[in-house]
């Protein structure tokens, strides 16, 4: 028996065609959104309103990735872009557009994920509150180092490949970034370090991350070297502090895996100096090679003095600070607070956490290291009287576990501080079906020229009769 043969259709657009269309809006990714031939087009860099020439560089059925190639009727918010690295950079969808149209879109997107609910139809979102600073915002970077150490790149992967974009002079990043990235290039050159290849697994540089204390101008360089070669990465160390003074830390850390994890599990100092103390809103941070502290501190201290107000604490209250990381949310509070407890898995965390307690001398805060799961059922069980809970969880948003047990404490009031407009929007409704009404939601820029938008809600529970 002859099984029938499956008929194949072919994609209506070929790869590498040229056509001219119209964009209409712009997708969740900063894609602008043309139609041709029945298909959806997604084009990098273009905007809504304009007329434009593309190349396609993807072709399915009925969905299609092209590149901008020609604009051909500008939209009026568009500018010329303040970055060389575009298009093989695609960090940066947005900058083609105007700042303030940029939030007026973030907006938008917050309230099309919020609207899509009938239990949050009424919910009040404020306008976007800007960033301070639209460029040079980013205290820290994690980059790549490539080539052979006669000539060293240093950046980011260029789009949909493995081949490493130079960047040297990249826009987001604070200057004295910038300024170390090029002493660490000449540093390479002059030393004759060898620079890790991952198909052969030879080599010692690795990756290069910086942080900045912003308040302060000082940084931290960190070295990450498949092994620890301690005289070679000693007088790099020595390059980059006579180039960048204001680099009082440079690092090496060391990781030796294969897998795509950026810094390994052990630190070395070449400097005496082994961390780096930052101040924000007359909080004291203590930034080692691991840490994570938020990228923008403008926009950070936007969120927390809101978190702060939202909060409206008397000193009486015990306050649950749940996906805490660092504990900065927990020492903003504690001022204000009878107590604050932070949890959160990363145990690094939790040690700089209990660090920053100590050193800013707030001994009504403590933190617990562990699944938040597993440690807000122990708070269940013993009936402890919480009054505010703070969530700020990852991109996924809350695990149903977790606010289950967060319903459970029946604290009055929750704030909930969100990376994506869609997860906030479902643990929303899941909390609004317990008796919690979502009061308003403050939308807050924290990365310009990107699609992020971060929010914070403010919910209260409202009791029967």
């Amino acid at each position: 028996m002859k099984m029938p043969l499956k008929k194949i259709t072919k994609p209506l657009l070929q790869k590498r065609q040229t056509l001219e269309l119209s964009v209409s809006a712009l997708d969740e990714d900063g894609f602008g959104i043309g139609i041709a031939e029945t298909c959806q087009i997604r084009v990098r860099g273009a905007l809504p309103g304009e007329r434009v020439v593309v190349r396609v560089e993807h072709a399915g059925q009925h969905k299609v990735v092209a590149a901008l190639v020609k604009v051909i009727e500008a939209a009026d918010n568009r500018r010329k872009p303040p970055c060389s690295h575009l298009p093989e950079c695609d960090g940066c969808p947005l900058m083609a557009m105007e700042y303030p149209s940029q939030l007026q879109w973030k907006e938008a997107r917050v309230n099309n994920h919020l609207r899509r609910y009938q239990e949050l139809d009424q919910t009040v979102i404020n306008p976007v509150l800007p960033s301070p600073r639209q460029l040079h915002y980013r205290n820290s970077a994690k980059l790549i180092i490539g080539g052979r150490f006669t000539e060293p790149v240093i950046g980011i992967y260029r789009r949909e490949s493995h081949d490493i974009l130079d960047i040297a002079d990249c826009p987001l990043h604070h200057p004295l970034i910038n300024r170390i990235v090029t002493a660490v290039k000449q540093g390479i050159v002059k030393g004759k370090i060898p620079i890790y290849h991952p198909r052969s697994g030879q080599g010692l540089l690795r990756y290069l991350v910086v942080r900045v204390a912003e308040a302060e101008n000082r940084a931290m360089a960190v070295l990450v070297t498949a092994e620890r070669s301690y005289n070679e990465l000693h007088h790099l160390a020595a390059f980059i502090r006579k180039a960048v003074p204001e680099a009082l830390v440079v690092a090496q850390n060391i990781n030796p895996s294969t897998g795509n994890a950026i810094l390994g599990n052990r630190d070395f100092f070449h400097t005496k100096q082994t961390t780096l103390e930052t101040s924000l809103h007359g909080i004291k941070f203590m930034i080692s090679p691991r840490s994570f502290f938020q990228v923008n501190s403008g926009s950070a201290g936007i969120i927390y003095e809101l978190i702060r107000k939202y909060a409206g604490l008397t000193g009486k209250e015990n306050v649950l600070d749940l996906y805490c990381g660092i504990g900065a949310i927990s020492l903003f509070l504690s001022s204000s607070a009878k107590s604050v407890h932070g949890i959160e898995i990363v145990d690094a965390a939790v040690v700089d956490a209990v660090l920053n307690a100590r050193i800013n001398r707030l001994g009504n805060c403590s933190f617990e290291a562990g699944d938040v799961i597993e440690q807000l059922q122990s708070i269940v069980d013993g009936r402890e009287r919480i009054d505010l809970i703070v969530l700020n969880p990852p991109r996924k948003g809350c695990e149903e576990k977790v606010l289950q047990q967060v319903v459970l404490l029946q604290a009055p009031r929750i704030i909930y501080v969100s990376c994506s407009p869609a997860s906030l929007a479902r643990d929303l409704v899941t909390l609004h079906a317990a008796g919690y009404h979502t009061e308003c939601i403050q939308p807050v820029d924290m990365f310009p020229q990107t699609t992020h938008i971060e929010s914070v809600a403010l919910l209260n529970l409202h009791q029967p009769g």
